[in-house]
Protein backbone atom coordinates (compact mmCIF):
# COMPACT_ATOMS: atom_id res chain seq x y z
CA UNK A 1 0.00 0.00 0.00
CA UNK A 2 1.36 3.50 -1.23
CA UNK A 3 -0.94 5.65 0.34
CA UNK A 4 -2.93 5.84 3.60
CA UNK A 5 -6.60 5.78 2.91
CA UNK A 6 -8.03 8.81 5.76
CA UNK A 7 -11.02 9.65 3.98
CA UNK A 8 -14.68 9.01 4.91
CA UNK A 9 -14.22 6.95 8.18
CA UNK A 10 -11.58 8.74 9.44
CA UNK A 11 -12.82 9.17 13.03
CA UNK A 12 -13.50 5.75 13.50
CA UNK A 13 -10.18 4.99 12.40
CA UNK A 14 -8.76 8.41 14.69
CA UNK A 15 -11.06 6.66 17.59
CA UNK A 16 -9.25 3.46 17.40
CA UNK A 17 -5.70 4.65 16.98
CA UNK A 18 -6.34 6.69 20.02
CA UNK A 19 -7.29 3.71 21.92
CA UNK A 20 -4.40 1.45 20.72
CA UNK A 21 -2.11 4.61 21.36
CA UNK A 22 -3.00 6.37 24.76
CA UNK A 23 -0.54 9.07 23.80
CA UNK A 24 -2.12 10.32 21.16
CA UNK A 25 -4.28 13.23 21.27
CA UNK A 26 -6.79 14.94 18.90
CA UNK A 27 -4.18 17.74 18.03
CA UNK A 28 -2.07 14.62 16.36
CA UNK A 29 -4.59 12.93 14.57
CA UNK A 30 -5.78 16.53 12.85
CA UNK A 31 -6.48 15.56 9.08
CA UNK A 32 -6.02 18.86 7.62
CA UNK A 33 -6.61 18.57 3.42
CA UNK A 34 -3.40 18.49 1.88
CA UNK A 35 -1.26 17.72 5.05
CA UNK A 36 -1.56 14.45 5.45
CA UNK A 37 2.44 13.56 5.19
CA UNK A 38 2.54 15.95 8.07
CA UNK A 39 0.31 14.43 10.02
CA UNK A 40 1.92 11.23 9.08
CA UNK A 41 5.28 12.66 10.39
CA UNK A 42 4.27 13.98 13.21
CA UNK A 43 2.63 10.50 14.51
CA UNK A 44 6.44 8.81 12.90
CA UNK A 45 8.04 10.76 15.58
CA UNK A 46 5.41 10.67 18.57
CA UNK A 47 5.05 7.05 18.06
CA UNK A 48 8.91 5.85 17.17
CA UNK A 49 7.15 3.84 14.09
CA UNK A 50 8.31 4.05 10.36
CA UNK A 51 5.66 5.15 7.80
CA UNK A 52 5.57 1.65 6.15
CA UNK A 53 4.38 0.61 10.00
CA UNK A 54 2.34 3.19 9.86
CA UNK A 55 0.47 2.30 6.88
CA UNK A 56 0.32 -0.99 8.22
CA UNK A 57 -1.43 -0.11 11.64
CA UNK A 58 -3.66 2.05 9.64
CA UNK A 59 -4.56 -0.13 7.10
CA UNK A 60 -5.82 -3.08 10.04
CA UNK A 61 -8.26 -0.35 11.66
Amino acid sequence: MNTIELSGNWELQKGRLKQKFAALTDNDLLFVKGKKEEMIAKLQIKLGKTKEELHKIIAAL
